[in-house]
């Protein structure tokens, strides 16, 4: 009796693990400590130098690979203050209230915020 409970307890829980990944994100980022951070729990950062509004991101070349894009899933919509922009490659990339979102690959592991003001223009994305 107590296998069997055991089993169904197990395969419930596994059931609900399913359904929750399979839910789609109300936002494509989520709030910590007062800034936004993305899918993978990582700080998100604007520049001050992306024309906010314009659905452009002036990071391009060299300055994306430091800063990674917050890429947007095939399937996803702009939604609230969530918008899409195309980048000068061609790939979609997340703005929120029209500033183009960015990870700092210097940032190792979820809380870091070790991009916030490099160079005076790289900020904190807050909500």
């Amino acid at each position: 009796m107590k296998l069997l409970s055991a089993s169904i307890l197990a395969a419930a829980l596994l059931a609900g693990c399913g359904s929750m990944s399979g839910k789609a994100p109300d936002t494509p980022t989520r709030t910590a400590d007062g800034v936004l951070i993305g899918p993978s729990g990582m700080t998100l950062y604007t520049f001050d130098r992306d024309v906010v509004g314009s659905g452009k991101s002036a990071c391009n070349g060299p300055c994306i690979t430091a800063w990674p894009a917050l890429k947007v899933a095939d399937t996803a919509k702009p939604m609230g203050a969530y918008t899409i922009i195309t980048r000068d490659d061609g790939t979609k990339q997340w703005a929120y209230k029209g500033a183009p979102l960015y990870y700092w690959s210097k940032d190792t592991k979820a809380g870091d915020k070790t991009g916030d003001g490099v160079n005076g223009v790289w900020k904190l994305a807050r909500p």
